[in-house]
């Protein structure tokens, strides 16, 4: 798999200064935790999960889950898990390549049962989405514990030749981690667990539903995330706690659940001027009658805030996450000048617009770098809503 797979050769060289890199499930943890981008999840209930699966790859999505948890009414969960199983033996047997694929369950027990009865189907799998991750009650240990048996009877722990390590991606949605009186203490023993079996983990996701839930809260498709004040501040410190450079993890975005044309409060928040062509101006009034012009918002704030990729719901948000996690060229050269420049000092971009200073911004320039191999580096002239016309065409 790459990102961008789907355009052509003109498309490529006009479009892009470096291409990303091929993605295979023997790739690096952390360019695989980078370049998940637009992670769209699937009820396990839908009728033909193959159809899905290839369908969404051909259209340019990377990372799938197949989810077991919120989506699934209670009374379907056993159908639900025979659909998942019986797809991982078709695509298992299928010599083709394929999104990052997991599967998110609802109890480690579930994790173990589905498995197990997978059976080397399993193998396909990147690893398991786990919800409502904490280390306060012990299910956390328990979703490891589960995770380290599959790994062991099924010979997906790194060490046998031909087969990936199975990893697990938390997400941080309990009230443990959301109420302020606990949410420090919560944190730091969830970054203990998680770099005690750091070889275990790919990301951490942001449960953003279950938080506004938590103060029964639910934003409309005018607002971002981080305008749901209560929200944001857990959202930081989560990034505060985890998201460290020297100890952290790669943390990504809160889904975005919003795809119907409704009503607006708000006027739309997608500045006119990136829009200058008939055909990119045709293109903006798509995205607002789509809803997505909020969506491109958060994405950015996402971004400013170390938070990479996405969690989706919707097939039409996965090209605007991908476009939105491009490197473009400024950044880039920004990036090159300043990694592994560990002497200090400073000096003026490529671009001469601001002032590159060499040890502060080392973190960020290797995180930037990673994306960059991730989504590859846009060409100089080109800008989000140039890769948003090719990827929504």
């Amino acid at each position: 798999m790459r990102h961008f797979r789907s355009l052509t050769a003109s498309q490529e060289a006009r479009l892009f200064h470096r291409l990303p890199v091929e993605l295979t499930a023997d790739s690096a943890p952390e360019l695989q935790a980078v370049a998940l981008g637009g992670t769209l999840y699937t009820p396990a209930n839908r009728p033909d999960l193959v159809k899905d699966v290839r369908r969404q790859r051909d259209l340019g999505c990377v990372s799938m889950v197949l989810c077991l948890e919120d989506s699934i009414a209670d009374a379907e969960v056993a159908a639900a898990e025979k659909n998942v199983i019986a797809a991982l033996g078709v695509l298992a047997a299928c010599d083709e390549p394929l999104p990052l694929l997991f599967v998110r369950v609802r109890t480690p027990e579930q994790l173990l049962s589905v498995a197990r009865r997978a059976g080397p189907s399993t193998g396909v799998l990147t690893g398991f989405v786990i919800p409502k991750f904490d280390n306060e009650s012990g299910v956390a240990a328990a979703f490891l514990h589960a995770l380290h048996l599959i790994q062991s009877e099924l010979g997906l722990d790194g060490t046998t030749e031909g087969k990936h390590r199975l990893r697990i991606m938390p997400i941080l949605e309990s009230p443990a981690v959301i109420h302020a009186e606990s949410r420090a203490t919560a944190l730091t023993n969830v970054h203990a667990l998680l770099s005690a079996h750091r070889e275990d983990i790919l990301s951490v996701r942001i449960g953003a539903t279950d938080m506004s839930s938590a103060f029964g809260l639910r934003r409309s498709r005018d607002m971002t995330i981080y305008d749901v004040k209560v929200v944001a501040s857990v959202i930081g410190d989560i990034v505060n706690v985890l998201g460290r450079p020297e100890s952290g993890f790669v943390i990504s975005g809160p889904v975005w659940e919003h795809f119907a044309n409704t009503e607006r409060v708000l006027r739309p928040q997608l500045r006119l001027t990136p829009f200058v062509g008939p055909q990119e101006i045709q293109l903006r009034q798509r995205i607002m009658t789509a809803n997505l012009d909020t969506l491109i918002r958060e994405i950015e704030l996402d971004l400013a805030n170390g938070l990479l990729g996405k969690t989706v719901i919707h097939p039409t948000h996965v090209a605007l996450v991908h476009a939105m996690s491009v490197v473009s060229h400024e950044e880039y050269l920004d990036a090159l000048a300043i990694a592994g420049n560990v002497n200090g000092g400073a000096a003026a971009s490529p671009y001469g617009n601001k002032m590159n200073e060499m040890k502060p911004h080392q973190p960020w320039a290797h995180r930037t770098l990673v994306r960059a191999d991730a989504f590859g580096v846009a060409a100089a002239d080109i800008t989000f809503v140039d890769l948003l016309e090719v990827s929504m065409a």
